[in-house]
């Protein structure tokens, strides 16, 4: 790691420095439960990286930026005995590290100060510590915040410290924001503040957001209660549609047949008739006539299939009330009045029964059209499958004979 805006002015980086860089970071990669999604390596660079920004405002000796430094790279190595006085665990290893490195006792103690700086709620008493506590909570400026955030309550639950919902999650960070943290240092102030009141306007949308979904799913589970048919209104209303998409299939698959007949038919009657004129070409009508039949006959088949059939669009009131009529499909009423057909409606809404009654015949006779659809068009692709297999055979034995 190079240190172009350095905290030491220095064209190098001490030796403490890289031996606690690399002490740190081993013991954070390999010691480290998987389980820390925030409090790991990760966080760690991050401080060390907000330390160095906050260190090259400040104009402080090189002894100091080095001390806060090294404290940042050792803040957290406690975790990796577990999350119990964690502060304390770092500073141990920190006096045990650097004591071995052979850095004065009154070094390792104000580093040892600045990591128990980082406690929660601790008030900082200098400079070194109030550069310490604005850089570990750096990450509330930043544009990642939600993401970041998002780790550190996943890592509670999984550590079994907390488990919280997004809602009481949002109101957590919330409270920390208002009434919990703040800068220090007049560079973070300056710097940082803006984008820290940028993911609290966020964090408050998100509540609001929250609150709206809330809203909306009490509505939805109250119209579940209110409506105990509801599985049965979707299970008309999805197979209705599934009818409905059959039927288009099956009217586009006619539709094929219609054009590609139609293209057969006007080309042999363009290309083929012409030459039957010719007495030499005699030996081709024959194959013709049977290539233009079975073309005309899976037209008239396919038409068929797509033909509707209208019913006789009338209805009397006695068939109404006696529940015979149904109201759902346009050809039983599309001679009434509309106000006969209005008054057939109200009476057909007020019955539960009439309606589902009506929907079960909906779907039946939409079955019985399908069923014939189908049927006929399966007729007509093999019979437009057999028509092209005969014409070819016929035209193939037409040329052979007539070259023979």
């Amino acid at each position: 790691m190079y240190f172009g805006q350095s905290i030491i002015t220095h064209t190098h980086m001490s030796d403490i420095i890289e031996k606690t860089k690399i002490f740190a970071s081993d013991l954070l990669k390999n010691k480290l439960d998987p389980k820390y999604l925030y409090h790991n390596l990760k966080h760690t660079e991050r401080v060390v990286k907000s330390t160095k920004e906050l260190l090259d405002a400040h104009d402080l000796k090189d002894n100091d930026k080095e001390i806060i430094l090294l404290a940042a790279w050792l803040h957290d190595t406690g975790y990796t005995t577990g999350t119990k006085e964690h502060e304390e665990t770092s500073c141990d290893i920190t006096n045990e590290f650097l004591t071995q490195e052979g850095c004065e006792t009154q070094k390792i103690q104000k580093i040892i100060g600045c990591i128990r700086a980082t406690k929660r709620f601790h008030e900082p008493q200098n400079i070194h510590e109030k550069i310490i506590r604005d850089a570990d909570s750096s990450h509330f400026a930043q544009k990642s915040y939600v993401e970041t955030s998002d780790y550190l309550k996943e890592e509670l639950s999984l550590l079994g410290i907390a488990n919280y919902t997004s809602k009481e999650w949002c109101n957590a960070n919330i409270e920390m924001f208002k009434n919990e943290h703040q800068f220090y240092t007049d560079y973070a102030k300056e710097k940082w503040q803006a984008g820290k009141d940028k993911n609290l306007k966020k964090l408050i949308k998100e509540k609001k957001a929250e609150k709206e979904i809330a809203k909306k799913e009490a509505i939805k589970a109250k119209y579940k209660t209110e409506s105990p048919d509801r599985g049965i209104q979707t299970l008309f209303r999805v197979t209705l549609k599934n009818h409905l998409a059959l039927s288009d299939i099956a009217d586009t698959k006619a539709n094929i047949l219609l054009s590609v007949n139609a293209i057969i038919i006007s080309v042999a009657l363009s290309s083929l008739l012409p030459k039957l004129d010719n007495p030499s070409n005699g030996y081709l009508i024959y194959p013709t006539i049977i290539f233009i039949i079975f073309s005309v006959v899976s037209m008239i088949m396919a038409v068929i299939a797509t033909r509707p059939n209208i019913t006789s669009g009338k209805f009397s009131k006695e068939d109404v009330k006696n529940k015979k009529v149904n109201l759902l499909f346009f050809g039983n009423f599309h001679k009434m009045s509309l106000d006969e057909y209005e008054w057939a409606i109200e009476e057909l809404v007020k019955d539960k029964e009439y309606i589902y009654s009506s929907l079960t015949k909906d779907l039946y006779f939409l079955g019985l059209v399908l069923n014939r659809k189908y049927n006929i068009l399966r007729w007509t692709y093999t019979v437009f499958m057999i028509g092209i297999i005969l014409s070819v055979i016929a035209f193939g034995l037409a040329f052979h004979f007539n070259v023979r």
